[in-house]
């Protein structure tokens, strides 16, 4: 038997969100994600390199910390605040880059980091 590329590697990602037309507006807006919807309640996320979906359903904010890359983190920062975003902590430093945390339209936590 042999492991596929994909084996142990983060593959796809799912959110129960309360409105999918929300989190398309707010991951397109902020990300400049593309979507593909398969049916009323579920809508698949692209960012260019890993899928993902949002499902019709109670939000469960927590769990594992997303952290997206972002070559201009200041732009970023500006375009989740005008997509509805709230940010928890400000831009920091931390071995590696820098980064910021927020929160989503359903309440989800993620952050943004960059090298520079």
């Amino acid at each position: 038997m042999t492991r596929s590329d994909a084996h142990h590697r983060i593959d796809y990602l799912e959110y129960a969100v309360a409105s999918i037309d929300v989190a398309r507006r707010f991951y397109g807006a902020a990300f400049g994600w593309t979507f593909q919807d398969y049916g009323p309640d579920y809508c698949e996320f692209r960012d260019g390199r890993l899928t993902g979906g949002f499902f019709h359903g109670e939000p469960r904010p927590g769990g594992a910390l997303v952290v997206l890359a972002s070559d201009d983190l200041a732009a970023r920062e500006a375009a989740v605040t005008r997509a509805g975003g709230r940010i928890t902590r400000p831009v920091f430093e931390f071995p590696g880059g820098r980064r910021f945390h927020f929160t989503d339209p359903d309440g989800y936590e993620l952050a943004v980091w960059s090298q520079s």
